[in-house]
């Protein structure tokens, strides 16, 4: 359709309306949402039989269902006993539900935390010259989630192809960022293992080194798109710091300064931190032309700085969304000049035009454009180590307002009266892509904003929102919805190759992927069982999702797979979506404590289907009044790395799934 060129100066904004949330469905949805909470509450005094006759919290969007489709995963229950809880348990097979017929599947752990390979340690952690850290009793640094302190552990890890040899490139969520590559070996029934004597450390000195490395992605090139999580605030780190030690007071820079830029001396008076070396987008390639590869590192500057959960690539292989994980943060676009090449292009932040709070509420998008840049000349401002009053003059914020001339925003780092220094603009855009997004106009209210992926059959983007709270639920500003601490999966449909999208300033949008709409389609429903259910200790329904973490779509098989964040479930899930039915099933249960992390699919693998899943900190979550503090006690301290692993394989895509392997 046509629609008129967008600008916020308008005093008419262009709604755009979708399938399934016109006002009527809306009101429905209302009701259906009151009565499910209700519902549960009742069938909670019944302990978990009440529990299994909970409804799913779930609405559908209008799709077209793939018709080829056949196959759907075989649930597992909710752990209840302690052997269960204290296990990484996923589904044994899937089934032809045109024929019956099943195929056996399992789980295979890959690679865990301190495991050693080819002379490395997996998850040690190394400075500015690539020596290994220790800590001052003489201990590696190893990021494996077992110390809160210094991070979670193993957060995401892509598995890439290149010269027909198989590639895994693994990144850790701790103040020092690490990364490490390996090559895996394949079996002729399809069972991947790691290659001995093939892991390498992958430097990250190009780069000014890494920073709490959260999800990622494996790109339609077949690289490795990570992330650098929970950016600095430069702002009160140039307030707090000493120049003498570079200590600020912000226990993660601090921690950086200490291990990252130590100097030979194992001191921390190296000078050349810098918060803006941190919260930009990296990707590591593999050159496998000789024997043993190498792992090339760079970062995209030009991608802008944030708290980054993940950068997701469309298949047109320019176009990436980017999401903002914290409270009040922004959600983003990149559109890359050339295709396969992350080095330049255009940033973009999203305003919210809410249509709806039923649910988990919904809006049409206006994308405003932040700026234009390569990576070179982003790169080249950082190096000069430059400070946030380089960029901002800053006054005082009275009764959520400022004085003539400066801009009030809201945003991760609290309420800002904030003007750009003459001739700075492009360097707010990239260095502080957050607070100049909300200068200009988007929406900073979003509540931790994780997973993002593409479901190509309905052209439809889904992101994870880990809690509808705060700045989503607080009456002021874009959004203004009803709260729910369990979370949302997001749907956001790209528009049609007969529309053109439009930025709030410059006209039209050159790609051919951007979405337009953002609506909620799963929610997780808010939970108390009695003291005589099994579930007792959950606060979200143990037949919903709970806090989503990552999220990952199975092309022509009609489900989207989301992981769980959450201490809501003691034991985190990943379920299986049918996104035509609403049906949810439950497929992997991590043990007590830990996390799942980024579940991603790889639908052809040398004929073969995985989806890869990271079990972070196990029993790491359990405090000694927990009932279940025993599982600590009992487990060795090798369970209690994060590790690696994949569910699968699966030969639907290519055989007939008739047999167990």
């Amino acid at each position: 359709m046509n629609k008129q060129w967008l600008s916020l100066a308008a005093a008419a904004i262009l709604v755009v309306s979708f399938a399934g949330c016109n006002g009527s469905d809306g009101k429905d949805g209302a009701n259906g949402a009151v009565g499910a909470t209700g519902a549960a509450g009742a069938n909670g005094a019944d302990g978990a039989n009440g529990a299994d006759g909970e409804t799913p919290y779930v609405s559908i969007p209008a799709v077209t269902v793939n018709a080829s489709t056949k196959w759907a995963f075989d649930e597992i229950a909710a752990p209840v006993t302690s052997t269960d809880k204290a296990a990484i348990r996923a589904t044994t097979s899937i089934t032809n539900e045109t024929t019956g017929a099943k195929d056996t599947i399992g789980f295979t752990k890959l690679m865990a935390t301190a495991a050693t390979n080819n002379g490395e340690t997996f998850g040690l952690l190394k400075d500015y010259q690539n020596n290994p850290i220790t800590f001052p009793d003489g201990s590696p640094y190893i990021c494996n989630g077992t110390n809160d302190a210094i991070g979670s552990g193993l957060d995401h890890s892509s598995i890439v192809q290149k010269n027909g040899r198989i590639f895994m490139i693994n990144q850790f969520e701790c103040e020092v960022g690490g990364m490490y590559g390996m090559e895996l070996e394949q079996a002729a029934n399809g069972a991947l293992s790691v290659k001995a004597n093939s892991m390498q450390y992958i430097s990250q000195l190009d780069g000014f080194g890494g920073w709490v490395h959260c999800a990622g992605v494996t790109t339609p090139w077949e690289s490795h798109l990570g992330s650098e999580e929970y950016e600095p605030n430069a702002r009160a780190i140039e307030t707090g710091l000493d120049t003498t030690t570079m200590l600020s007071g912000d226990k993660n820079f601090d921690e950086v300064t200490k291990y990252f830029w130590k100097d030979e001396n194992n001191a921390n008076t190296n000078t050349n931190n810098n918060p803006y070396y941190y919260g930009w987008i990296p990707e590591v390639s593999v050159d496998a032309s000789t024997a043993t590869p190498t792992f090339n590192y760079t970062k995209h500057f030009s991608m802008g700085r944030a708290a980054w959960e993940l950068a997701y690539v469309m298949p047109d292989e320019r176009t990436a969304y980017l999401s903002d994980d914290g409270t009040n943060v922004g959600f983003f676009m990149y559109v890359a000049d050339t295709a396969k090449d992350l080095s330049s292009g255009t940033l973009y932040a999203a305003k919210w035009i809410q249509t709806s709070n039923v649910g988990a509420g919904s809006a049409d998008l206006l994308w405003i454009k932040l700026a234009h840049a390569t990576d070179a000349e982003i790169k080249a401002i950082v190096a000069a180590q430059p400070t946030f009053s380089d960029i901002f003059e800053t006054s005082d914020v009275a009764d959520g307002a400022c004085s003539a001339g400066y801009m009030y925003v809201s945003t991760a780092t609290g309420e800002e009266c904030l003007k750009v220094k003459t001739g700075k603009e492009k360097t707010a855009a990239f260095l502080e892509t957050r607070r100049y997004a909300a200068m200009l106009g988007a929406t900073t209210e979003f509540r931790k904003e994780e997973g993002i992926t593409f479901n190509p059959d309905n052209n439809m983007l889904y992101v994870a929102m880990s809690e509808v709270r705060k700045g989503m639920t607080d009456s002021k500003g874009d959004i203004q919805l009803q709260e729910n601490k369990c979370g949302a999966v997001y749907g956001l449909d790209v528009y049609g190759p007969s529309e053109l999208a439009y930025d709030a300033a410059q006209g039209v949008i050159d790609s051919d992927y951007v979405v337009k709409n953002m609506y909620g389609i799963v929610t997780g429903a808010p939970t108390s069982y009695p003291a005589s259910s099994a579930y007792e200790s959950y606060s979200c329904s143990v037949n919903g999702i709970s806090n989503p973490d990552n999220v990952t779509y199975l092309a022509g098989e009609n489900i989207l797979v989301i992981g769980e964040d959450t201490s809501s479930h003691p034991n985190d899930f990943v379920w299986s979506f049918d996104i035509g039915s609403g049906k949810l099933t439950r497929i992997l249960s991590t043990p007590y404590g830990s996390e799942t992390t980024s579940p991603f699919w790889y639908k052809d693998v040398n004929g073969y289907g995985y989806l890869s899943v990271v079990t972070q900190h196990p029993f790491g979550e359990i405090s000694e009044s927990d009932s279940e503090y025993s599982l600590v006690s009992q487990a060795s301290s090798s369970e209690k790395e994060s590790f690696i692993g994949v569910v699968g394989p699966f030969d639907f895509i290519t055989g007939d799934g008739k047999g167990t392997r």
